[in-house]
């Protein structure tokens, strides 16, 4: 009979080294389109640019963390709940590419605790993802940027 701490230290190995699916975000970001009102913002200038994120390090066109506590959780909704959600009303112009290859949505909500200093505290909510992992939609300023990681 092996002993607990090598039955413990081997199942803890098995979930470390087991890759995440659902809560991928951790990659270079392109942003592609916009869809919706604009506010403020002029979506044009935003179009091209990239987000990125990296273990704990985030920099890009809507949001920027270096390694100053970043944090992020994700809620999965199945895609009728998602957009029966009235929070989410303004993705609905985009449902068939978002749901396109995927039965589930991820929002993420991105947080960075600033390194201490409240001016460099920031949140990311909500960044969207599905199970295809390669687009994701970040809702700013009356409407939906759309973004592919290629």
């Amino acid at each position: 009979m092996k002993p607990v701490s090598t039955i413990l230290a081997a199942a803890f190995g098995a979930l470390l080294f087991t890759p995440a699916q659902a809560d991928f975000i951790d990659t270079r970001w392109s942003v592609v389109g916009f869809t919706g009102e604009a506010w403020f913002i002029n979506p044009q200038s935003v179009i091209g640019q990239s987000q990125t994120f990296n273990r704990g390090s985030a920099e890009g066109v809507f949001y920027t963390c270096d390694y100053g506590g970043q944090s992020s959780s994700y809620t999965p909704y199945d895609n009728d709940a998602f957009f029966t959600n009235p929070e989410f009303e303004l993705f609905l112009p985009l449902r068939e590419e978002m749901t396109l290859s995927s039965e589930t949505l991820f929002v993420h909500r991105i947080t960075c605790e600033g390194g201490g200093n409240p001016a460099k505290r920031h949140v990311m909510y909500p960044f969207v993802t599905n199970e295809a992992r390669k687009s994701a939609w970040y809702l700013f300023e009356g409407g939906v940027f759309s973004l592919y990681n290629p």
